[in-house]
């Protein structure tokens, strides 16, 4: 059975799509939730205002995927096809999310919700996090080279077992960097 091959399209208020390749498509005010994008091709799309949590993800491809707007809870990243795997947040939530080892560069996150999400031995040099709540977010062998957390909050990230080198932090994000040493900063 051959997929279906879908370009420049706009699909609103929809909650079921067809397994194949979407390439320049916009997705808005979709209802997604818990759907499988198994082996699913998203090429330069949107996703505007849809609920997509809980999407099972394996073997999906996520290629200049941008998503606005978007509720993401409980995605598991590392279940898609790593090959030029390139996505993008604006105002999404995406607690409980996991980027477990996903190895990608340049990732921006803007406005976003990030609690409790796992970043466990990613590769996220140069992202951006941009006024993003990371309360809870598990740091743990990862790659931050040239990271920005400037404007991000409520982050703990133990630079003796994550990669921070030339990453930007604010004064006011230091005792994110060194809770993990039992330091008390008043």
């Amino acid at each position: 059975m051959q997929n279906t091959y879908i370009a420049d399209q706009t699909f609103e208020k929809i909650s079921v799509i067809e397994l194949g390749e979407y390439d320049h498509c916009i997705f808005k005010n979709c209802a997604f939730e818990s759907a499988d994008f198994k082996n699913f091709k998203f090429l330069d799309c949107r996703f505007e205002s849809c609920n997509v949590s809980l999407v099972q993800l394996s073997g999906a491809c996520l290629q200049k995927v941008h998503f606005a707007d978007c509720k993401m809870q409980g995605l598991r990243f590392e279940a898609c096809n790593p090959f030029l795997f390139e996505v993008s947040f604006e105002r999404c939530s995406l607690n409980l999310s996991s980027f477990y080892q996903v190895k990608t560069k340049g990732t921006s996150f803007l406005n976003c919700q990030l609690q409790e999400v796992d970043f466990t031995e990613a590769h996220f040099p140069k992202a951006i996090f941009d006024n993003c709540d990371l309360s809870g977010a598990l740091f743990d062998h990862t790659n931050l080279i040239e990271a920005d957390f400037r404007t991000a909050h409520s982050y703990e990230i133990n630079p003796s077992i994550n990669q921070i080198k030339k990453a930007k932090f604010s004064s006011d994000g230091l005792a994110g960097l060194l809770q993990s040493f039992g330091i008390s900063i008043s």
